[in-house]
């Protein structure tokens, strides 16, 4: 899954990598949540013959897509990924994935190695390359019941390759810039003529860092959130404790 990610880009590099006409300004963002608003970028309007702007808009969006079916989101989940297989057939993204893929850029990702069902040690998982890396990306316009629209976004997952299995199973769905035209094609690309995107990042596209768990707490948002942490062993089941220690089961009862 994709549950925290980073863009400290500037707007500048941020719009090359994106072929977008241009940016306004915005700070580097070290610990994106969902409920935040993210930058997305999508296919713009047909441009006029010769002109060589390009052809993409961004948008900020709300993390957390909502439906334009849903009737009462505070009883609705929040959709803040989108598992890549069976997407364009689910009721939640149908229509995104035919009407409005977007591609949502980054520096990279956080995951969590999951240890006994808990969140356990903090990776940021960055391009081993260095630059930006685009996701792939859904948008809907919610239309909310006092009339007034949000346009919410989700980032969709594939299985994870072999740079991040050891953390986590699933990872952001990467969309090279080769791919990014095809992808953002809603008007005569169909689903089923991008799935063959829809695929986990190549081997040792990215390398996974071990973290300090400053990363947890959504307020902080300082770049010491990416600095260099110490893997912690994983701790040993109560039952091996008690049997080093030298005590049984009932002396530990008396205490």
């Amino acid at each position: 899954m994709c549950g925290r990610f980073a863009l400290t880009a500037t707007p500048d590099q941020t719009a090359a990598f994106l072929s977008l006409a241009e940016l306004e300004e915005f700070p580097a963002r070290y610990n994106i949540a969902p409920t935040q608003p993210v930058l997305m970028a999508l296919a713009g309007l047909p441009q006029a013959p010769g002109s060589n702007l390009p052809d993409r808009r961004s948008m900020l969006v709300r993390w957390g897509l909502i439906p334009a079916w849903v009737k009462d989101t505070r009883n609705f989940p929040l959709l803040f990924n989108a598992r890549s297989e069976g997407a364009s057939e689910k009721a939640s993204f149908r229509a995104a994935m035919r009407h409005r893929r977007a591609l949502v850029p980054a520096s990279g990702f956080y995951e969590w190695h999951q240890t006994g069902g808990r969140r356990g040690q903090p990776y940021w998982v960055r391009p081993r390359r260095g630059g930006l890396v685009a996701f792939a990306g859904l948008i809907e316009t919610y239309a909310e019941p006092g009339g007034s629209e949000m346009d919410t976004g989700a980032i969709l997952t594939a299985h994870a390759n072999a740079d991040t299995a050891h953390i986590h199973d699933r990872i952001p769905v990467v969309i090279h810039p080769e791919d990014f035209a095809r992808w953002l094609d809603c008007s005569t690309l169909e689903p089923r003529d991008v799935a063959h995107l829809l695929r986990p990042a190549q081997p040792d596209f990215f390398e996974a860092i071990p973290v300090s768990d400053l990363v947890n707490k959504v307020a902080n948002t300082a770049p010491e959130i990416q600095e260099k942490g110490v893997v912690e062993p994983e701790p040993e089941p109560e039952k091996v404790r008690r049997q080093k220690s030298g005590a049984n089961d009932s002396q530990m009862n008396l205490f």
